[in-house]
């Protein structure tokens, strides 16, 4: 993975002479290179890529397209930058303004001498649009994930507890392979199920509802997976609202395909719910891009401004929660085409019954 090319086609038709790049996700995306500590400058001639002591090594060995500079206890990321900028004679600099504080945006402002412009979008609409070699790594991400799953599901019983199901998932999620979880997995039953990101508690698992919220991580890429389970046989109403749910999903994932908008795909998929009386009980959005992180730019919800570019990776995940009562939500990741969508779930989403 390596997208400095990319960043730099993009900042021809903008008005700056140089991007910075500093959120974590960003550089990896932009370098193939993860650290916790780094800045990546992007100009017309050229990249850099600064970091410390901890990660010099490596960097070089891993970035390519760039020139590798390590920071000292006298050359900091702003004396390092500030060089190669005065160097080229550029006086803007684009900047993720979604990830920088306050506080950093005067420290970079005072100690470059430049103006710093918000280019957060173009980060951002370049990392929505995933390669055919990302989706791939995706896919190998959901895969991992849904193994694990699978192999939890025999462990749950009335005995068992929503933290030791959680835990009993990110154990398979390590040994099967992941480099970590997305995201803390979502374990919640019976009442508690009616709440979206419910925690998982030491509360035995009982008859009802079992959502199951769950993700990994694997180079870089995550997956994000929601199904809910039934203990004990549920009732017509459960029945009724889990149907529901699924329709609504499936609603949504065959109306969607590029150049849709984030709000009108909600409103498909919303418009099932509402027609079977349970619109008041849906209150989050049908989904949210995904990549790098778990929750990236793109949203599918009632206040969405996106148009869905084909590429986009989201999350397709309505769900109806009636409080104190339970929830039902259904998760899927689908990949946008020009035409359609791709889903790369392979899990069931007929009702399990356990």
């Amino acid at each position: 993975m390596n997208n400095i090319k990319k960043i730099r086609d993009a900042m021809l038709w903008l008005d700056f002479g140089a991007m910075l790049v500093i959120e974590p996700a960003s550089r990896l995306y932009a370098t193939g290179f993860s650290s916790s500590a780094g800045v990546l400058l992007v100009t017309a001639k050229g990249a850099w890529f600064f970091t410390d002591s901890r990660y010099i090594e490596a960097a070089g060995n891993a970035i390519s397209g760039a020139h590798i500079r390590q920071t000292t206890k006298d050359e900091h990321y702003t004396d390092l930058i500030k060089a190669v900028l005065d160097e080229h004679r550029i006086t803007s600099v684009g900047f993720e303004e979604g990830f920088m504080a306050y506080a950093g945006y005067c420290e970079w402002t005072e100690k470059l001498e430049v103006t710093l412009v918000p280019a957060q979008k173009l980060i951002n609409d370049l990392r929505a649009i995933k390669s055919l070699d990302d989706l791939e790594m995706m896919k190998k991400a959901q895969r991992l994930a849904e193994k694990s799953f699978e192999e939890v599901l025999p462990l749950i019983s009335a005995g068992i507890t929503e933290k030791q199901v959680a835990a009993e998932l990110t154990y398979r999620f390590l040994m099967n392979g992941a480099d970590d979880k997305a995201f803390d997995p979502i374990v919640v039953s019976g009442t508690k199920s009616s709440m979206p990101h419910g925690v998982p508690g030491d509360v035995k698992i009982g008859p009802g509802f079992l959502t199951i919220d769950f993700g990994v991580r694997l180079d870089g890429w995550c997956s994000d997976t929601t199904r809910t389970l039934c203990v004990g046989q549920p009732d017509n109403e459960m029945i009724k609202i889990y149907e529901t749910v699924l329709l609504a999903q499936e609603t949504g994932i065959k109306f969607v395909r590029a150049g849709v908008s984030g709000f009108d795909l909600d409103a498909a998929a919303r418009a099932v719910i509402e027609d079977a009386g349970y619109g008041e009980y849906f209150g989050h959005g049908f989904g949210h891009s995904l990549g790098l992180e778990v929750h990236e730019s793109l949203k599918a919800s009632q206040i969405s401004e996106d148009i869905l570019p084909e590429g986009a990776v989201i999350s397709a995940e309505p769900g109806i929660y009636l409080p104190g009562r339970y929830g039902v939500r259904i998760e899927d990741v689908i990949y946008i085409t020009e035409t359609g969508c791709e889903n790369i779930t392979n899990l069931t989403k007929s009702l399990i019954i356990l």
